[in-house]
């Protein structure tokens, strides 16, 4: 091998070519990078509108996403196999330019309105035949051009794994600049154009690389020093740990991205934070010198998990800052130990490209747990606190301190589950004890696995044991007041709580609440009679207001449509002899309302009602025009507000609906975003005056809440009495605020409304 060496050391590139290869190749793969991952929160969003906005569809794009990223690093294995340098250049430069005649990036007009069920496998469809190509062949470049810059002859070229580093730099940029600038700047239209522009550069940077790698001496040094190595090949062992280290992230990636845009908004701003950290976490691992060296990721990874278990047990309503900022750095520590770990086992550079196939199918494994497994497999969100379980395993391997001591922590643990456990099977004071201090004592367990980690260096698989103790007491004693139980759908998580001593049934999702009657009286005895609607709904609040101003001025039974059934409490809402239709995208919901056991609206009051089931965008624009004198949109009651239903398209919608005297009533009650503003901009687009409810029921423990409400109609007579009322005010259109459109929405700005307003 040294006779090699020297052969062709005369034939070594010169400084200033160096200096040119590496430029290349380092652009190259970032606008690739770039390019990668700004498509995601891209396309993702055009996609939307199809399946009511849910938080579901950024988890089964993540898995299409991830796939197909496998199968973008195996194509690039496959090709650096052949030994002739032509071929691979030729054959990629091909593949590039035949996606770049399928751009700008567009739903396939194959796909029309989605199907009653299988809402996954669709959007998987969806996804491969919109964008399956370009993305296919984006996937393939970071570890192609890092197999080919080793080829060049760089002095690098040995150890070309900090050029990963550019490449999750671009990415990283690409996703924390979305949400930040091109969404609020440009609309869809113009960002897709954008990205078609940076895919013909691309093109032309690759093939600069590929021109420098034709032109590199023929047998370069790098070669020698890489391809011809004696370095052992990884064990499957070694693979194996290469998989279920990269698993471990990604699938947590998706259940803490499910997990916080449950409550806020599912909108690439809150999609890209978590990928934004994930991304973020690969640069950092593989630097040369990185900044955050891994052995103190490794000691804060037992706090890190500390913390989660005290997130996961503490539950309830938690503020804005709490639940992005803690569930988010506690997984960035976690998955900055799980990278490092990889960094520190990565191969020499002949084993590279089998390196980053083995990383993908690691993401692709964790992707499909959280992604789409889970959701069919459990009816709450089991795949959070699983995954962070298996992160213990993560650690590497380690001599116990106190051996002999640590022996006996196996009985102990035994012991100090029977104790923690038994009392939930119990009544007396003990139970009530332990309900009351329920975020300490699981706390308590998380911070006693952490002592094992850093103080006794503990075998990983009793640090295991020990989180997920604390884990099953978060879930044994949950945050909720009262009995739950738990549905599942592709649409989220939605809880039924029973409150205590049975006098409340309680419609969440997440910590929202969606709906609830009452079936006891204050005194104990059973509610008896047709139900009264509460919570959102009551006669004094907004939505009866409206109704009742509506049904004054029409003098007559009225025709309505409502968005969202919820737990059918509108239902109630009505009189005989008038017609009321609902459109419900998630059949689980429409069951839940339609069973006595956890309400009994719908029986009560419209038991023969047919709610129309699918995407309202879909399903209500099929409705004749000029039909109903008043549209109830209600589908923003949760804080995870589906966008594509406050867009200026969606309320021309709404108002060909309506008859020549109807108004639309927007629910807008959100905890951390100003959609007021919103409902007025886009009725403002379509001609439609605004009157904004806003009060405090001051009644939250009867479940009587405070409301907002807009309600929208073409003449102040139209609302009737409403439009006198000092409660009601009529609101003008902010010029200096930009409607939502199906093109542009904002949510960095209603964030940032709520925020300055104070509330």
């Amino acid at each position: 091998m040294d006779s090699i060496v020297q052969s062709v050391a005369a034939e070594q590139p010169s400084a200033s070519r160096n200096r040119l290869v590496l430029t290349v190749y380092t652009a190259a793969i970032f606008v690739s990078a770039l390019l990668l991952f700004s498509v995601q929160p891209l396309f993702t969003k055009m996609v939307l509108p199809r399946l009511g906005g849910s938080p579901a569809v950024w988890s089964v794009a993540m898995v299409f996403f991830q796939s197909l990223l496998l199968a973008g690093y195996a194509y690039a294995h496959f090709l650096m196999q052949i030994r002739n340098r032509t071929i691979p250049v030729v054959v990629h430069l091909v593949l590039l330019v035949f996606a770049l005649t399928t751009l700008p990036l567009g739903i396939a007009t194959s796909f029309g309105d989605p199907p009653g069920s299988g809402y996954a496998f669709w959007l998987l469809g969806l996804f491969a035949v919109s964008i399956g190509l370009p993305f296919f062949a984006l996937a393939a470049n970071n570890p192609l051009l890092q197999a080919w810059f080793v080829r060049t002859g760089h002095p690098d070229g040995p150890d070309p794994y900090f050029l990963y580093s550019a490449s999750n730099i671009g990415s990283f940029l690409a996703l924390l600049s979305y949400p930040v600038l091109l969404e609020p700047m440009f609309t869809l239209r113009t960002q897709n154009l954008l990205w078609t522009g940076g895919y013909g550069l691309l093109i032309l940077l690759i093939g600069a690389c590929g021109l420098l790698l034709l032109r590199s001496p023929a047998l370069a040094v790098a070669d020698a020093r890489t391809e011809d190595t004696h370095s052992p090949a990884p064990s499957l062992v070694t693979r194996a740990r290469w998989i279920f280290l990269a698993a471990v992230p990604s699938g947590l990636l998706i259940a803490v991205t499910a997990h916080i845009s449950t409550d806020v908004a599912a909108a690439p701003l809150l999609w890209v934070l978590p990928l934004s950290l994930y991304l973020l976490t690969w640069v950092l691992v593989f630097q040369s010198r990185p900044l955050l060296p891994h052995k103190w990721m490794l000691l804060l990874q037992p706090l890190a998990i500390a913390g989660v278990i005290f997130l996961l047990a503490f539950g309830g309503e938690q503020n804005l800052l709490l639940t992005l900022g803690g569930h988010q750095l506690c997984f960035f520590v976690i998955a900055m130990a799980c990278h490092g770990e990889l960094a520190r086992t990565r191969p020499a550079a002949k084993y590279l490209t089998g390196f980053y196939v083995a990383l993908s199918f690691g993401g692709m494994v964790g992707g499909l747990f959280a992604g789409l497994l889970a959701p069919f497999t459990f009816s709450w969100i089991a795949e959070y606190p699983i995954l962070i379980a298996l992160a213990v395993l993560c650690r590497p391997l380690a001599d116990e301190r106190l051996a002999r001591v640590m022996t006996g922590y196996w009985l102990l643990l035994i012991v100090l589950a029977i104790a923690l456990i038994a009392p939930s099977y119990s009544t007396g004071e003990v139970a009530t004890w332990f309900e009351d201090h329920r975020v300490w004592v699981a706390s308590a367990v998380g911070v006693l696995a952490a002592l094992l980690a850093l103080a006794l260096n503990a075998n990983r698989w009793k640090i295991f044991a020990t989180v997920v103790l604390a884990l099953a007491l978060t879930r044994i004693y949950p945050a909720d007041d009262g009995r739950v139980e738990t549905i599942r759908s592709f649409f989220g998580v939605h809880k039924i709580v029973v409150t205590s001593g049975g006098y409340f049934h309680v419609l969440m999702h997440g910590t929202t609440i969606h709906g609830a009657e009452r079936f006891k009286n204050n005194d104990g005895t059973p509610v008896e009679g047709r139900p009264e609607p509460i919570t959102y709904y009551h006669k004094d609040g907004g939505i009866g207001q409206a109704v009742t101003a509506i049904r004054e001025r029409k003098g007559a039974p009225l025709k309505v449509a409502v968005i969202g059934v919820g737990a059918g409490t509108l239902s109630c809402a009505s009189e005989p002899g008038e017609s009321w239709k609902f459109f419900e995208i998630d059949q689980t919901m429409v069951d839940t309302a339609r069973d006595p056991k956890y309400f009994r609206y719908i029986n009560a009051c419209a038991p023969d009602i047919k709610p129309v089931i699918g995407d309202a965008r879909l399903t209500f624009a099929k409705e004749q025009d000029g039909t109903y004198d008043l549209i109830i949109v209600d589908a923003y009651s949760s804080d995870a507000i589906p966008i594509h239903l406050a867009t200026e398209e969606a309320m021309k919608i709404y108002k060909d609906k309506l008859a020549p005297h109807g108004a639309v009533v927007m629910h807008v009650s959100n905890r951390h975003l100003d959609l007021e503003t919103v409902v007025v901009g886009i009725a403002d687009a379509n001609d439609l005056k605004s009157w904004v409810f806003n009060e405090d029921s001051g009644r939250d423990s009867d479940y009587i809440f405070s409301t907002d409400v807009v309600i929208s109609a073409r003449e102040q007579a139209d609302v009737g009495k409403l439009a006198a009322s000092d409660k009601w005010e009529e609101t003008e259109f902010d010029d200096k605020q930009r409607v939502w459109t199906d093109d542009y929405s904002n949510i960095i700005g209603a964030l940032y409304r709520r925020l300055r307003n104070g509330e």
